[in-house]
């Protein structure tokens, strides 16, 4: 069989194991979201082996996104991490079969300690669904794995209703751009979310030239900035205008040798497009996107010219 084949056949068969997840989502998920949006600790998450792997990654989209989370494994528990949960907590439990033996063994201490369990398992007879406050049904009908015995499709079943569980707090909880940015602040979205134009913008050495300069002139100060810009101004400093390297090209096709005779003003764009110093670095993006430009003149509270912003300032 040709080996892309194969891995066509797995792909279908763990994307078809998703969309069987949706006729089980019933009123399960829907208490399990009243549970952790309620909460007034943090979500433990707990799971035994592949499971585990899969919960490790469900704390931290939770916590990501919003909802405070973190993975304890049950084995660990007979050593002291029971400590970590505490009154106000919830613990969503994940184990294919419903009954693994570890994971069942802890649930008794949670139950002591009042603490709610979202179970998650394909098994909704399984003891662990019996024992939970909730439980939501991630049951898939086969494993990718050509023996149907290796954890492929039932995990990433499980870990895509993890997704759905965090998607969904992140509705209820009218998670904003700001709200993720401020839990990344190192990534390059949370840099973009939280920098603005004054963070980014070149603002040394800026081509900036006059509406009356006349273009061979106007060629010198464009290439010497290196933006492929140039900046024109009033008087003032406020923005009059811009002219672009395509600008320029235009114009010599047009006017040939006649082109050294005109000036910047015969072929500036007189609406510039502009932004604060204080607009974040996603807002200029999106302008220029809209626009399909490739930069924006920055100004300040005044509309004087202090910098200018392109897509590859934007790459913080």
């Amino acid at each position: 069989m040709n080996i892309r084949n194969i891995a066509i056949q797995a792909l279908r068969d763990e994307a078809n194991a998703i969309l069987e997840l949706i006729p089980h989502l019933d009123e399960n998920f829907d208490h399990a979201i009243e549970l952790m949006l309620n909460c007034k600790g943090k979500v433990i998450v707990t799971g035994v082996g592949k499971s585990g792997n899969v919960g490790a990654k469900i704390a931290a989209t939770l916590s990501s996104t919003g909802t405070p989370a973190l993975f304890v494994n049950p084995l660990d528990v007979y050593h002291g991490d029971l400590g970590v949960i505490t009154d106000g907590d919830i613990v969503v439990a994940i184990s294919n079969s419903g009954n693994t033996d570890e994971l069942l063994r802890f649930i008794p201490m949670i139950q002591h300690m009042n603490v709610s369990i979202i179970g998650m398992s394909g098994n909704p007879q399984s003891l662990l669904a019996k024992y939970s406050t909730c439980h939501i049904n991630v049951k898939v009908n086969k494993e990718a794995c050509p023996l149907n015995l290796a954890p492929t499709s039932s995990t990433t079943a499980a870990l895509a209703m993890g997704d759905a569980l965090a998607i969904a707090l992140m509705e209820k909880r009218h998670f904003k751009p700001r709200d993720f940015a401020q839990f990344h602040p190192g990534g390059e979205l949370g840099k973009r979310l939280l920098y603005t134009a004054a963070d980014v913008m070149r603002s040394n050495d800026l081509p900036i030239i006059p509406a009356t300069m006349r273009l061979g002139d106007a060629i010198i100060h464009i290439s010497a900035g290196q933006l492929g810009h140039g900046i024109v101004t009033n008087d003032d400093n406020t923005p009059a205008g811009i002219i672009t390297d395509g600008d320029i090209r235009r114009a010599i096709d047009r006017w040939q040798a006649d082109f050294f005779n005109h000036t910047v003003a015969d072929i500036m764009t007189t609406t510039p497009k502009t932004v604060k110093d204080t607009t974040k670095v996603v807002d200029a993006q999106k302008i220029m996107n809209e626009n399909n430009i490739s930069a924006v003149i920055v100004v300040d509270k005044d509309n004087h010219v202090v910098g200018i912003v392109n897509h590859r300032s934007c790459m913080v």
